[in-house]
């Protein structure tokens, strides 16, 4: 692969042969249309279903497509490990299911924006627009940022979870080369690393689109990812960001 790529896109999947087709036609579609060298690494860890087979499929396909297997479940391991191995000056990982249109891609990488190391999608800046969310998902979801923010000292970042964030490559391979947690946590460990590197972060507006068939299990799932950010603090008191 080239080193000169401008940006590259991580998808990481865990059980996502069903979604992968319509996946893999937005994306094809969104990589005709930009101008500069894109890669694309599909990330399957720990599927039980075809998801790795189907993403080779399309990587013979796809020249800008790669493939990789991780053995290990958990979205942080999946992305830490597709940051590491992209190759472009700007990287980003996103949910497969696209709950935030891929054009709006665009937004986050040269010329629209270039001017940071750290831009992640929010969902509450001015400009956003969340379309269908029910309102007990919702009132969970800022609750639980409220904790992040003030247990991990982020109080500036209104969106911690939405599931598309950029990082320039040196930041990427100096905040992913430190990052441990595997769980859903991952995203708030890392913009907690960024901040104490002193990187600059940015907020970016997004339309997103509540998917009733999220992998998300609200209550269950935020109960782990409250002893995640528990995790991320003694991480810290160790020393094991530096």
């Amino acid at each position: 692969m080239e080193k000169s790529i401008l940006f590259s896109l991580i998808l990481p999947a865990y059980n996502e042969e069903k979604r992968l087709p319509e996946c893999m036609e937005k994306v094809e579609s969104f990589v005709a249309s930009y101008p500069d060298p894109i890669e694309v690494i599909l990330v399957e860890n720990g599927s039980k279903d075809r998801t790795y087979e189907l993403g080779q499929e399309y990587a013979a396909k796809y020249p800008w497509l790669t493939v990789l297997k991780e053995q290990t479940p958990g979205k942080g391991n999946a992305v830490r490990r597709g940051m590491l191995e992209a190759h472009g000056r700007y990287r980003m990982f996103a949910d497969v299911d696209f709950s935030m249109p891929i054009s709006e891609v665009r937004n986050f990488i040269p010329p629209i924006l270039s001017d940071y190391d750290v831009a992640i999608g929010s969902r509450e800046v001015k400009g956003a627009v969340r379309y269908n969310e029910p309102v007990t998902r919702h009132f969970t979801g800022r609750v639980f940022n409220l904790i992040v923010r003030i247990l991990l000292g982020l109080p500036q970042i209104h969106d911690t979870q939405c599931g598309f964030k950029s990082f320039s490559a040196e930041a990427a391979q100096r905040l992913f080369s430190v990052q441990r947690i595997n769980g859903w946590a991952f995203d708030a460990e890392v913009l907690f690393i960024a901040k104490q590197f002193g990187y600059k972060i940015v907020e970016v507006p997004v339309q997103w689109y509540y998917d009733g068939n999220s992998k998300i299990n609200v209550i269950q799932d935020s109960l782990k990812m409250f002893r995640e950010l528990l995790q991320i603090r003694k991480n810290y008191r160790k020393g094991l960001y530096k």
